[in-house]
């Protein structure tokens, strides 16, 4: 009878030791109630309650956890509609207050994330949501960051991942982006062709100022002049000869005229013909008797 009742007790103390040691893994951490009532914490690593009487009512990682929030329609002020997503890094600093403040900790966040970046879209037009995406991040981070600590939760990081406008928008964006960079383009070729303009009218006046100086003790400065003008008249002949292209040249009738007058009014002689030479003469017949 006595081995028998040594044999039950120590049945129900290996029960009772096996039943109160719980084993929580790194980096997670547990509840324990005792009664219905929130009694302690459980940290990793080896741990013992009172079996009937205390109960693991939530076990939990405290780890760095990453939500994806699905794209969500936004409007800006002034009435572009918009396809927003976010990735929101969180993690788990009071598990108690986590499981006793909040139902479902990471369904409220991502509710709490779809409204706060409706409402920050709605305060920024739209050319500024684009080139303002920090600023739309800091700003996510520290409403969510201020609405969770109560929930003994901290948001470490606020990434919005894309921005994506209507279809009709965007095309309109590009058309605006060509024009501007062809505006530019226009801008740059004429501050070009101003800036080679002025170079080539700073040579000329050099060009001159450096002739009048080498003119200025020569006898024959005249002749020197028209000679260049000459020169400069017959390469200006040359170039629009060797053009393909149809030209019609405009003359002033008076010069024409007394260039004509000049030619017909000349006597035309063997010696004035260029490359000719001289007839000879025939002899005079002698008279007849």
């Amino acid at each position: 009878m006595a081995p028998s009742i040594f044999a039950i007790l120590a049945l129900i103390v290996i029960g009772y030791t096996v039943g109160s040691v719980r084993i929580v893994n790194q980096g997670n951490q547990a509840l324990v109630e005792r009664l219905g009532r929130y009694h302690r914490k459980l940290r990793p690593g080896l741990n013992f309650i009172v079996p009937f009487l205390d109960t693991i009512v939530w076990e939990e990682s405290i780890r760095e956890r990453l939500l994806d929030v699905d794209p969500q329609s936004a409007i800006t002020p002034d009435n572009v509609a918009l396809n927003v997503d976010a990735v929101v890094y969180w993690k788990i600093l009071d598990l108690e207050r986590t499981y006793y403040e909040i139902e479902n900790i990471q369904d409220a966040i991502r509710e709490l994330v779809v409204t706060t970046l409706r409402s920050e879209i709605g305060k920024m037009p739209f050319e500024k949501t684009f080139s303002s995406r920090d600023e739309l991040n800091r700003a996510l981070l520290d409403h969510l960051d201020e609405a969770t600590e109560p929930w003994g939760v901290k948001i470490t990081r606020v990434e919005v991942q894309s921005i994506v406008p209507p279809a009709s928008v965007l095309e309109s964006m590009q058309q605006q982006q060509a024009a501007e960079l062809k505006r530019r383009a226009t801008v740059l070729e004429a501050e070009g062709e101003q800036q080679a303009s002025i170079r080539r009218a700073q040579g000329t006046v050099q060009s001159i100022e450096l002739l009048s100086e080498a003119l200025r003790e020569r006898p024959d400065a005249q002749e020197i002049l028209k000679f260049l003008i000459a020169q400069q008249y017959v390469e200006a002949n040359q170039k629009l000869g060797e053009s393909n292209n149809s030209k019609v040249l405009f003359m002033d009738p008076k010069f024409l005229s007394e260039g004509l007058i000049d030619l017909i009014n000349s006597p035309v002689t063997p010696e004035n013909l260029p490359n000719s030479e001289p007839r000879p003469q025939r002899p005079k017949n002698p008279p007849r008797k």
